[in-house]
């Protein structure tokens, strides 16, 4: 019993001195921790932001609030751009990536390049959620398209992803004929996907594009107004019609609004990249729609070729084919041709025009309406010796006439002289002129003489043009 009290005895006595130690030992960890505060180590693959302790010719000293400053020397000074480094100053902030925390050298190891790359990176992130397109300049290519530049990095547009307007202006059969002109060039691109452990990041310029004209296209809509004119760059063509862009938004250009002539597909008159002048027609806000044309902003030849025609006057055609309401008739040599409704090609009523005329025929036709907006030309076959334009006819004849003396005036005359003496003309006896020339001239003769006897008050007077004359 002695012995087990003894022995309890001793193992309190000893429980009471570990715990009058261990006071003493906490204290020191405590002591530790205290002369630990304030010291981050630091971990490689970490950005920090530094302040510059020194500069010299082979590495810079920064503070990074670890225990030493530490170090940017070697390949990584090297590839700070000289001019940059020499505008670094001791005091400078800038952001570093921890390479290493300690080297064999027990130096803390940094990067300047690296952190920038890594804060491009983290910029590519925020701008593929955010799906905001940006402004960069082409720095290289490859075989399988471009080459572009984000800060530090590089991002690749495939050729697949490059706006159909630089393919097209694209030609050659190697990489560097299609693509080499193209460097130092400006482009928009959005990025469509990031992987930085491989290193990935892929642009496309097509789509940001397509998200630029959206907004653009909002805003042009609001300024744009019909009538106004812009020019443009043809984007793509379609069978019923051509697509300009006009100041970063499409409009179309219908195939009937391409050109004057006829033309069966916009690719006759034009190309894709090609630069036009374009008037805006019409302008639909609400399914943000731009309707453009090319031909109103050129001289319309229909109208140069309808210029000395007029309405009741009357012209040579030729019957091309016929209708079931009407017949078509090309006029003269001009490329003109005009439309004889049915009810002008008799006086009787027919059921066709075939009961009246037939292809190839050739008519004296009368204009009877002359549509310049819509350019048409109405003829009229039964109204060819309608008295109603038997006046007009008449000043038409006159107007051909002194035409045709004018123009004989208008010729030079050869003139002989001879020792500057007038020419005596010899006078023909009256008995020795032809007959019908000197019945003609006898009549003159006593039309000219007075009239001696008045005329009866009774007799009409005689319409100097008579109906059947007209």
């Amino acid at each position: 019993m002695d012995e087990s009290q003894a022995l309890v005895g001793q193992g309190a006595e000893e429980e009471n001195n570990i715990v009058e130690e261990m006071p003493e030992q906490e204290s020191m960890e405590a002591l530790l921790e205290k002369e630990g505060l304030g010291i981050d180590f630091p971990q490689a693959g970490e950005m920090r932001t530094g302040v510059v302790a020194s500069i010299s010719e082979s590495e810079i000293l920064v503070s990074v609030g670890a225990k030493s400053e530490g170090v940017i020397s070697g390949r990584e000074f090297d590839q700070i751009d000289t001019a940059e480094r020499t505008a670094l100053k001791v005091g400078d902030e800038i952001p570093v990536y921890i390479l290493s925390p300690e080297d064999k050298n027990g130096n803390l190891v940094l990067s300047l390049s690296r952190a920038r790359e890594e804060m491009d990176w983290d910029h590519a992130e925020e701008l593929l959620k955010s799906e905001d397109p940006f402004d960069s300049t082409i720095a290289g290519y490859n075989k399988g398209g471009l080459i572009v530049g984000i800060g530090q990095l590089r991002g690749f547009v495939p050729s697949s992803q490059v706006s159909l307007v630089r393919r097209m202006n694209a030609s050659g059969d190697t990489p560097d004929q299609r693509w080499s002109k193209m460097v130092g060039e400006p482009i928009t691109v959005q990025i469509i996907e990031v992987d930085r452990n491989r290193r990935r990041l892929i642009l496309s310029e097509r789509q940001a594009i397509n998200e630029t004209r959206e907004s653009l296209k909002d805003r042009l809509l609001d300024d744009l107004e019909v009538g106004a004119v812009r020019t443009g760059r043809v984007t793509s063509l379609a069978d019923f019609g051509a697509f300009v862009n006009i100041e970063g938004a499409d409009g179309l250009v219908h195939l009937s609004e391409v050109s004057w002539e006829r033309v069966q597909h916009p690719n006759e008159v034009l190309k894709i990249g090609q630069e036009v002048k374009v008037q805006v027609i019409s302008i639909d806000r609400d399914q943000k729609r731009i309707g453009l044309s090319i031909r109103r902003l050129q001289e319309d030849p229909w109208i140069k070729k309808v210029e000395n025609l007029r309405e009741g006057q009357l012209v040579e055609g030729t019957v091309t084919h016929l209708t079931k309401f009407g017949a078509f008739a090309r006029l003269g040599e001009e490329d003109l041709e005009g439309l004889i409704h049915i009810s002008e090609l008799s006086e009787k009523r027919i059921e066709h025009p075939k009961e009246a005329v037939a292809e190839g025929d050739v008519l004296t036709l009368r204009i009877i309406k002359i549509d310049r907006e819509r350019h048409r030309i109405g003829l009229s076959l039964r109204k060819v010796d309608s008295a109603a334009y038997a006046d007009l006819d008449w000043k038409l004849l006159q107007g051909e006439i002194v035409g045709e003396i004018e123009e004989e005036d208008d010729q030079p005359k050869e003139i002989e002289e001879e020792d500057d003496q007038p020419e005596e003309v010899e006078e023909t006896p009256v008995d020795e002129m032809p007959s019908d020339e000197a019945e003609e001239m006898e009549e003159t003769q006593v039309d000219e003489l007075p009239s001696e006897e008045p005329e009866p008050e009774d007799e009409p007077e005689e319409d100097p043009v008579s109906e059947e004359e007209a």
